[in-house]
């Protein structure tokens, strides 16, 4: 059976009546937004919840130490005193609605990070889809080094055209274990979750999309790419840079059964009908508004739009989506160096126009939809998109810190 990086593991669940509490939405969500954290906070206070054990980046600011050393304390706390009840090694079939879609289906597993690579053009088993920002690397790691459980927020894209591997499993869901079935907080909509423990027959079917007839006929070469990550770049690769520094102190036999070598993930069809990609626009706040437009005006984005507060201006660029979001980046770059100011990364065109609303030195910047069917044969063609070029789906929709994996040796 061909290896395509996806494993089996042992899965942890909480110990605890109101799930509703305990799951929480990706830490790089409304990074803009304190009311989202701020209201959430109090909704979950007193409760168990994994918004104790990860660090939103609204909040990666200034001296982040001591709150990086109290989320690690309740890591070990939560584990320590029985929080905790571990699955049998398997899957979790996760079936998901939100408000903008009413199914979206996917498996949590765990990857082989041996089988991953970050870089913009590689050949691993599992791929980024977007450039790496490395700054946003130390913090997660601070956490990380020293944390004895991981909760994903990554979600990993399949190239699965017949629909049948994640979907068979969710045709067959009533004969499985239902884990849980609850409302997500803030507006996230609902989820299932099912046990599956006949991993092995999972793990035969995904490896028939590494078969050489099938990867010429979809991208022209017997390119081994198992899966792309979709959402979660920057927390697989800090799992990444963990491994890599954990495994210097191994064994060869050590390393090839250690739990840090391994990061949970979800796994989702990119045909999935819940699946759909949305741009990722760019919020510029503490500049000059009309001398930072006058120069985007120079600058070839490609097809994009320019919001001011009042109105929107279309610029038709010639360059391609990829190359356009390459040419602002590198603009707003350039400016905020000589002149200051900020950039933010913002879902949702109605968001984006609230933040620049609210001020008089902000500008917005959108871009066009990358069409999804393009997504595999892009990477596997050139590598990966610009860092931030699409999210899956709107911010409520991201993936919530539900299960989570023991990532220590006890």
């Amino acid at each position: 059976m061909k290896d395509t990086g996806l494993n089996a593991t042992e899965i942890l669940l909480p110990q605890t009546d109101d799930y509703t509490a305990w799951a929480t939405i990706a830490c790089d969500q409304f990074t803009s937004e304190t009311e989202y954290w701020d209201t959430l906070k109090k909704q979950v206070e007193g409760k168990k919840t994994t918004l104790d054990m990860v660090l939103p980046e609204i909040y990666l600011t200034g001296d982040i130490d001591e709150r990086i050393k109290t989320i690690n304390k309740n890591i070990d706390y939560y584990y320590n005193n029985g929080y905790f009840k571990a699955l049998s090694k398997g899957f979790v079939l996760t079936v998901r609605s939100t408000p903008y879609v009413k199914r979206r289906i996917g498996l949590v597993g765990a990857i082989d990070l041996e089988k991953y690579e970050y870089s913009k053009k590689s050949d691993a088993l599992i791929r980024s889809t977007e450039g790496t920002i490395e700054e946003r690397i130390p913090p997660r790691l601070k956490i990380r080094k020293d944390a004895a459980v991981e909760f994903p927020h990554v979600m990993v894209l399949c190239d699965d055209e017949k629909m049948e591997i994640i979907e068979g499993l969710y045709a067959n869901r009533e004969k499985l274990e239902k884990l849980y079935d609850f409302d997500l907080n803030m507006g996230g909509g609902h989820i299932e979750g099912y046990f599956v423990d006949d991993f092995q027959a999972v793990l035969e079917k995904f490896a028939t999309l590494l078969d050489d007839e099938r990867l010429i006929a979809k991208y022209g070469k017997a390119d081994k790419f198992a899966f792309a990550v979709g959402d979660g770049n920057h927390s697989l690769a800090t799992a990444k840079a963990h491994w890599n520094n954990v495994k210097v102190n191994l064994s060869e036999e050590e390393k090839q059964n250690h739990p840090a070598r391994y990061a949970l993930c979800e796994i989702v069809n990119i045909y999935d009908e819940g699946i759909y990609f949305e741009p990722i626009y760019r919020f510029i706040s503490g500049v000059d508004r009309e001398k930072f437009i006058d120069g985007l005006r120079k600058v070839d984005g490609g097809i994009m739009h320019v919001y001011d507060g009042k109105t929107t201006t279309l610029y038709n660029g010639k360059n391609s989506l990829p190359q356009g979001i390459t040419a602002v980046d590198e603009y707003v770059k350039g400016y905020i160096e000589q002149n200051g100011g900020v950039v933010d990364y913002v879902h949702g065109e109605s968001n984006l126009k609230k933040l620049v609303d609210d001020g008089d030195d902000t500008v917005g910047v959108l871009f066009e939809k990358l069409n999804k069917a393009d997504l595999f044969r892009y990477v596997s063609e050139k590598g990966a998109f610009p860092r931030k070029t699409f999210s899956m789906g709107e911010g409520v929709e991201k993936r919530y810190y539900l299960e989570g994996r023991r990532i220590k040796n006890d």
